[in-house]
């Protein structure tokens, strides 16, 4: 589910590589047909249409097993500050659209999902900002709040159904893949790297550092930043678990270190020039949120292999090529 937008698409391409059959369900509002792997089959529909779920699990039936081993779940609204104005949209697309998912699985015998979730479920975490699996869940906007609702919503439908769930909170994710093929080209980003790249070719005036006045050493927001190729992997390693192991699982997404905005543009100076000004903070966004991957370590033997320089240049480099550059 949502296999042609950004994460999607990228998990699509290691799952292909890992020698599994894949099925994408897109309603391309925000992905691209062009970023889904030709070896992978894609069906238009939209998750929050009952309809349109059934007829893609009718149409890959096979008449001697359940019409997929598993389902995993990329299909989300994700934009902070869009979802403090449009509250009622975030909750009917990451929720009702999760129901209905479950729902369908449950009417076709499908038993094991992964899902998507989010660092923003820990809101402001207590301490110095260094998030565990145990720490307590408090999302500060209505994106995390969603995220919450529909992790809890697959726990409960897990256990009254005998399914088994693997729910990975990602941290900030970013990069490239090294073909070059997918990456994240949209009008509207809102993601720091990415934005600042834009700054830097030229495709946007300059970059706005959006609050330097965080409790925090320089100022300015710090984040655990993964790129999306070892996050594309993490998802394969997921899949595989809830095969052969039958257990579920909630894990961390991210490196493990965190990097303020003002170390990110130190990093991405190395390869071009950003443009940039600071401005008021943005509403929702906590002073620091850091990833323990020990769990997704220890459980998956995953561990990731790339590192902020690799996802700045791997980004710009399928942002030159994108826009020919």
């Amino acid at each position: 589910m949502g296999g042609a937008g950004y994460i999607g698409s990228h998990a699509v391409y290691e799952m292909v590589r890992a020698g599994h059959e894949v099925v994408v369900m897109d309603n391309l509002s925000t992905g691209s047909r062009d970023m889904v792997h030709p070896d992978a089959r894609f069906r238009a529909g939209d998750i929050r249409v009952h309809g349109d779920l059934r007829q893609v699990f009718i149409a890959e039936q096979r008449p001697d097993a359940p019409p997929f081993d598993v389902v995993l779940h990329f299909a989300a609204k994700l934009v902070v500050p869009e979802s403090m104005t449009q509250p009622l949209e975030y909750y009917h697309n990451n929720v009702e659209g999760v129901r209905l998912m479950l729902a369908t699985m449950v009417d076709y015998n499908v038993r094991n999902v992964v899902f998507s979730s989010t660092a923003a479920v820990y809101g402001n975490p207590v301490g110095d900002g260094t998030c565990i699996e145990d720490t307590p869940a408090n999302p500060i906007n209505p994106y995390g709040a969603s995220k919450l609702a529909a992790e809890n919503l697959i726990r409960w439908v897990s256990e009254a159904h005998d399914m088994n769930y693997c729910i990975f909170r990602y941290f900030n994710v970013a990069g490239a893949d090294a073909s070059l093929e997918i990456g994240l080209l949209k009008d509207h980003l809102t993601h720091l790297i990415p934005v600042a790249l834009q700054a830097g070719l030229g495709l946007r005036a300059s970059m706005m550092v959006l609050g330097n006045d965080y409790p925090t050493p320089d100022g300015t927001c710090v984040r655990d930043y993964i790129h999306v190729t070892d996050l594309a992997k993490a998802h394969v390693l997921g899949a595989e678990y809830l095969l052969e192991s039958q257990t579920s699982l909630l894990a961390n997404l991210g490196s493990g270190t965190g990097f303020s905005v003002t170390q990110v543009l130190a990093e991405a100076e190395k390869h071009i020039h950003v443009p940039h000004s600071y401005g008021e903070r943005r509403p929702g966004d906590p002073a620091k949120l850091v990833a323990s991957n020990e769990v997704a370590r220890t459980v998956l033997g995953w561990e990731p292999t790339l590192d902020l320089g690799d996802m700045i240049s791997s980004d710009l480099a399928f942002r030159r090529k994108s826009n020919a550059l």
